[in-house]
C-alpha cells in the first residue's frame, strides 16, 4: 500500500494518510512523537474494520438503529457483511461502508497537501447507500494544523443526506492519562440507551474543562457551534479539534484502559440517517464539512 507522507514546512509536524485503505490517516507526529492511538494498527484496520489512527466514517457516522433505513422515498436494507456494511457488537450497522476501501482515487498530492476521491456510482457501494455523488477529500497540513476537507457533489437528480464523520483517537505520550485534561464547548448532552442510541432526552452542557483521570467517557452531543473546540492537554503539548464547518454533532470517546481519547466530528447524530435531522447535498452543489486538528 502506498502511504503518503504530509510535512508542514514551517514545523516538525509530519502526517501519513493511506489511500489504498480507506484513506486512513495513520500518524501524526510532532518532532517524531506520535500524537495518534495506533491500537490495534493498520493492518486490523484492512483486514476487521477495527478503527486506529483517523478512520472516515462514510456515510454515516456511528451506528444505526436497525438494518433498514428510509431516505428521500427510499428504503434501504443492510446486511453485515456485504456492500461494506460492518456490524458492532449488537448488530447494528456501525461506521458506513468506506472502511479500508481501497478504490480512492487521488487527484492531487504535494509535499504538504492529498486530495482523494471516491465515486459513488459503484454498484456495490449503491447497494448500501443509493445516492450517486462523489466524494473529495482535501488532507493539508501547515503552520501545525492538519486540516480535513471533505466535499460531497451529487452525480444524479438525488440529494445525497449527509450523516458522515471522523474518528481521530489523539494521545499524549509521556503524560499518564489520568492528568490528561479535556476541554468541550458548549452543547447538548443525548442520553443513550444501553446500545449507545439516543433515547430523546437531552440535557444543556456548558463548556466544561476537567481532567480524564480514570473517567471514560462514549457520549453522543448535538448542537455543536461551529467553530467549536475540542482540547487535549497534558505536559507541555495541546492538541485542539477545530469544528470548522459542517459538524454541528460529537462524539466523545474515552475507553477504559487505551491511552487515547477521541473528539469525533460528526455532520448528522448517531442514528440521523433512520431519525432524520441531517442536512443533504442538493443536485448542483456541494455539500462540505471541515475539521482541523491543531498542535501546540
Amino acid at each position: 500500500m502506498n502511504i503518503v507522507t504530509l510535512r508542514d514546512p514551517s514545523s516538525p509536524l509530519e502526517a501519513q494518510f493511506v489511500p489504498d485503505a480507506g484513506l486512513i490517516g495513520i500518524s501524526l507526529t510532532d518532532s517524531g512523537t506520535e500524537l495518534l492511538g495506533q491500537r490495534r494498527g493498520l493492518d486490523a484496520y484492512v483486514a476487521n474494520g477495527k478503527t486506529m489512527g483517523i478512520p472516515i466514517l462514510y456515510p454515516w457516522a456511528n451506528r444505526l438503529g436497525a438494518n433498514t433505513y428510509t431516505a428521500d422515498g427510499t428504503t434501504v436494507t443492510l446486511v453485515a457483511g456485504e456492500h461494506g456494511v460492518r456490524a458492532d457488537p449488537n448488530g447494528l450497522p456501525i461506521h458506513g461502508v468506506l472502511a479500508a476501501y481501497p478504490d480512492w482515487r487521488v487527484t492531487h498530492e504535494s509535499d504538504n497537501e492529498l486530495t482523494a476521491e471516491v465515486d459513488f456510482s459503484d454498484e456495490d457501494l449503491l447497494a448500501s447507500f443509493p445516492f450517486p455523488h462523489r466524494l473529495a477529500v482535501t488532507v493539508t497540513l501547515f503552520e501545525r494544523t492538519l486540516r480535513v476537507r471533505s466535499s460531497i457533489a451529487p452525480t444524479s437528480q438525488r440529494p445525497v443526506p449527509l450523516c458522515l464523520g471522523f474518528h481521530p483517537y489523539l494521545q499524549l505520550p509521556g503524560v499518564p492519562r489520568e492528568q490528561w485534561v479535556i476541554e468541550a464547548p458548549p452543547m447538548r448532552h443525548l442520553t443513550l440507551d444501553e446500545r449507545g442510541l439516543p433515547t430523546g432526552e437531552t440535557t444543556l452542557q456548558a463548556a466544561t474543562t476537567e481532567t480524564l483521570g480514570d473517567k471514560t467517557f462514549d457520549d453522543g452531543y448535538d448542537e455543536v457551534p461551529e467553530g467549536a473546540v475540542f482540547a487535549v492537554s497534558g505536559g507541555d503539548r495541546r492538541i485542539e479539534v477545530h469544528f470548522e464547518q459542517g459538524y454541528p454533532a460529537a462524539q466523545i470517546f474515552a475507553p477504559p484502559g487505551e491511552q487515547v481519547v477521541c473528539f469525533e466530528p460528526m455532520a448528522a447524530p448517531t442514528d440521523a440517517l433512520r431519525r432524520g435531522g441531517y442536512r443533504s447535498a442538493q443536485p448542483g452543489d456541494w455539500g462540505v464539512a471541515q475539521f482541523s486538528i491543531r498542535v501546540s
